[in-house]
């Protein structure tokens, strides 16, 4: 789709130098040092490994005065839901029996069958891939400082235009019921108001199911015909510009957005292997809280395939995204715009990357480290000690 040369997998997306406006651009709000690593850095790292989570929320506000919406948010309470059976893992001994070849262990299937992966899951896989399997196979690492300040400041953004309601929820069906009223919610509040955040995004996408949240979506309703704008927000500690690493990483967010985004709206919704794969009862009749949901956006639904029936019907009336994305950085502490950074869509550069995570996690490969150039990562890697490349150093 972009018209731009892809580099390589193993290249990063280019970007113009700073100081310049237009296409390619880093619009500078001052003259702010780049840190190759800090704090922060490594906090929006650890969240994006320890994310992966299937929230599916929705926030939305109108360009000028704030006026909050209410929303049912995906914050649920617990709720029972129908236990779904899946084969368990085959163990080695199995393995060794059967007559074909023996399988890898495939970390897709042994921890995402019937979830599959998050665009987080996938960032943390490209900032390094024997990270990624340590958090997976032995859990994630606590909480910073600078990740719970980040946190905040998201659901600062999220509070200050919706209303948050807690919906009672029955069942699995139930709760994808909701995720996908979330989106119709935040659609309609794009067409009507120009903006809406926290869109919640899935897609069957380079033969997996790959789901996210857009931080921002931006469509201003003074243009008559236009395309949207994706936008992400990032937190710094420090007074300073984040290392190429960070952005080359949340560059590979956007665009994972974008693929999803484009995605639903240029190609009919696989409905059918939608429900087969989550394991989901398509005429399920939906909750009374849901029901209420439904007849608030003025929905005649009943059941999940009638609420997915009106999301494929609301993703068509949308564009393709606009092939510029949009990053911007501000500090913690008074959450003034460090940096405004615009770059360009790259489909190919995008699908090679996502293919190489792909190969990681389905255990067609063995994990990568982290290349000589950005050895630094490892000094604040909470795994480091038992990590085999650091064991080969010393």
């Amino acid at each position: 789709m972009s018209a731009s040369t892809s580099p390589t997998c193993s290249d990063s997306p280019s970007s113009a130098p700073a100081n310049r406006t237009g296409g390619n651009s880093e619009i500078l709000v001052a003259d702010i040092p780049i840190e190759i690593v800090s704090e922060e850095e490594m906090a929006f790292i650890e969240a994006a490994l320890s994310a992966a989570t299937s929230s599916f929320g929705l926030a939305t506000r109108s360009w000028g005065p704030l006026s909050p919406c209410r929303r049912f948010a995906t914050s649920f309470p617990p709720s029972p839901a129908r236990r779904i059976v899946r084969t368990p893992p085959r163990s080695p001994r199995d393995i060794e029996d059967s007559a074909g070849p023996a399988l890898k262990r495939s970390l897709l299937r042994d921890f995402r069958s019937g979830r599959g992966l998050t665009v987080t899951d996938i960032t943390a896989t490209e900032w390094c891939e024997k990270r990624m399997e340590f958090v997976v196979l032995r859990g994630k690492p606590g909480r910073t400082k600078a990740m719970i300040a980040g946190s905040n400041r998201h659901a600062q953004l999220e509070e200050e235009v919706v209303e948050k309601i807690e919906i009672q929820t029955n069942s699995v069906e139930d709760s994808w019921a909701v995720k996908f009223l979330n989106f119709i919610a935040g659609v309609n509040q794009l067409l009507f108001e120009g903006l809406t955040r926290e869109l919640p995004v899935i897609g069957f996408v380079e033969g997996i199911w790959l789901k996210g949240v857009i931080d921002e979506v931006q469509m201003p309703t003074r243009e008559v015909l236009t395309n949207p704008l994706l936008v992400d927000t990032k937190t710094r500690v420090k007074l300073t510009l984040p290392s190429e690493a960070q952005k080359r990483n949340s560059r590979l967010q956007l665009m994972c957005y974008k693929y999803l985004w484009d995605t639903l709206v240029l190609n009919s919704f696989p409905k059918e292997q939608f429900f087969k794969y989550f394991c989901l009862n398509p005429d399920c009749i939906l909750s009374e809280d849901v029901n209420k949901y439904i007849v608030s956006l003025g929905l005649p639904a009943k059941t999940l395939e009638d609420v997915v029936t009106y999301f494929k019907d609301t993703c068509c009336v949308l564009s393709p995204a606009q092939e510029q994305l949009l990053l911007r950085y501000e500090l913690q502490s008074d959450h003034s715009l460090l940096e405004e950074y615009q770059f360009e869509y790259e489909e190919d550069w995008l699908k090679a990357r996502i293919r190489e995570c792909i190969m990681f996690w389905s255990g067609e490969r063995e994990a990568n480290y982290v290349e000589d150039s950005e050895n630094w990562k490892c000094r604040y890697c909470s795994f480091t000690e038992m990590c085999p490349k650091q064991s080969s150093q010393t």
